[in-house]
């Protein structure tokens, strides 16, 4: 196409060809696994058989299956993209520099979030172009199976933690293979957000995958949420199979290979309606404890050292919960009792009462539905964050603590500063988002807080420091950097 920019770069696939665009290189759509169909689907990742010609790379590969995000009416929605066969792909974006002086970038590899149920890396959300042209770093994005295809838990057909298998196959790929792409293998930051966090986090602490990681970047991540026991995971994998006509007694691998991907779906919303509770945000089904990728919870890995010596930076959004609870008229008509006893449910009635009066207390002029929702975002997301920061740095390493603070100009549903609402300032990618009354009249000076955290996050990827941002110590509230 004239006026474009063409690069090629030999994987150990094959050559792929990608596009010159702004002040990146973009390669999109990287096979870096099979595509999981057939006799691959429901099971752990394998090498992809590679290409003799050179491949196109200047598009995004399909979006792995998925029913629409929980977070439709914070992010927007999006139209279905989803394909079963080619999904499992990366996306690479490279300062357009790096083409030319030939030398090393640190790697940044991002995971999306969407609560181990949707997502893509290779969504515009997501578009890696602009914080590698801005911190001149490379920034991998990566499609992981999620829902049942990726969490489904029968581990004697080889299911068990597939998404995070996907992860690891990722950072194999990425080690194979970002050299070529002006990357340093030996400087791999892994990040995400939400979900993309808590795997993160486990990725590092994988004694299979922490060598090839150098540092880590959490945002958002639901470090409140327990790792899923064995036990129940089995149980919804059943009523899953129950839900589904398969017969007991039958091979499950084959009727389950047998099912259209959408039946799969159908099935999937079919038991989360079933097992939907006020208040529990857990999706049916996500990382199993014991299972790939998920040897041990964060707090025993921590506890043994998995951690030590990584820079870590590592924050939340001032209102993560107002992003799940907001448009749930179960949680916004709840009355004080009500409140209690959807938590109690949650962590027992002494502890209820307690978080509740401490939570009443500090917002004295708030409904119990934003008490219950402050309670949520505390203890679902900011406890687990700071007890993690806390813990890295009473160890001597180098940690950083944010806090994204900046809320929407016309605030009409009172989200504030939400859960993903960073996410268009990290990326640049605010136009991505029309719909979206995360930024509803927002004005340019988003975009000038947008390069400043950018910034921030790219100069920690590149040297495990933060600019003028202090480090973080142990319980030290004012070494927290606010954005907004």
């Amino acid at each position: 196409m004239a006026g474009i920019e063409h690069t090629v770069v030999d994987t150990d696939r094959g050559k792929v060809r990608g596009i010159t665009e702004g002040g990146a290189v973009s390669f999109r759509g990287i096979p870096y696994a099979a595509s999981p169909v057939g006799e691959l689907r429901f099971a752990p990742p394998q090498a992809h058989p590679g290409w003799t010609e050179v491949r196109e790379a200047a598009q995004a590969g399909p979006s792995v299956p998925q029913a629409a995000s929980r977070l439709e009416r914070v992010q927007g929605r999006r139209v279905p993209d989803w394909n079963e066969d080619g999904c499992l792909t990366v996306n690479v974006f490279t300062p357009r520099r790096a083409r030319e002086d030939g030398a090393a970038r640190p790697v940044l590899v991002w995971w999306h979030g969407g609560g181990f149920t949707s997502g893509s890396g290779g969504w515009d959300w997501y578009d890696g172009g602009r914080p590698a042209a801005l911190g001149d770093i490379v920034v991998v994005t990566a499609n992981y199976r999620v829902g049942p295809l990726g969490y489904l838990y029968l581990p004697e057909i080889g299911a068990a933690n597939l998404g995070p298998q996907d992860q690891a196959a990722v950072l194999r790929w990425v080690q194979n293979n970002i050299t070529a792409f002006g990357g340093d293998p030996r400087a791999v930051a892994v990040g995400g957000q939400s979900a993309g966090a808590y795997s993160a986090l486990s990725l590092a602490l994988d004694p299979e995958t922490n060598g090839s990681i150098t540092r880590v970047l959490l945002e958002s991540g639901p470090f409140g949420l327990k790792p899923q026991d064995p036990h129940r995971a089995a149980e919804n994998a059943d009523a899953y199979l129950r839900l589904l006509g398969v017969p007991a007694g039958a091979d499950p691998a084959r009727a389950l290979r047998a099912l259209s991907a959408k039946q799969l779906l159908d099935a999937y919303g079919r038991l989360s309606a079933q097992l939907a509770a006020p208040g529990d945000v857990a999706p049916p089904m996500y990382p199993v404890l014991g299972a790939p990728g998920m040897p041990r919870t964060w707090q025993q890995g921590l506890a043994e050292g998995a951690l030590e010596g990584k820079p870590l930076l590592i924050g939340t959004t001032r209102d993560e919960a107002t992003a799940f609870f907001a448009f749930d008229p179960r949680i916004q008509t709840l009355t004080d009792a009500a409140a209690l006893d959807v938590l109690s449910v949650q962590v027992g009635r002494q502890a209820a009462q307690d978080v509740y009066q401490q939570h009443s207390a500090r917002l004295p002029q708030a409904t119990p539905a934003q008490v219950f929702t402050a309670v949520q975002t505390d203890g679902l997301f900011r406890d687990g964050s700071l007890e993690i920061a806390d813990h890295h740095a009473a160890g001597g390493n180098t940690t950083y603590v944010y806090q994204f603070d900046h809320a929407p100009a016309e605030d009409r549903y009172a989200l504030g500063a939400t859960h993903c609402a960073e996410l268009p300032f990290l990326f640049g990618t605010f136009d991505a988002y029309p719909d979206s009354p995360v930024l509803a009249g927002a004005d340019d000076t988003r975009r000038a807080l947008g390069r400043e955290f950018a910034t921030r996050l790219a100069e920690f990827v590149t040297a495990g420091t933060a600019g003028d941002w202090l480090p973080y110590a142990p319980a030290a509230a004012a070494r927290i950097r606010h954005f907004g």
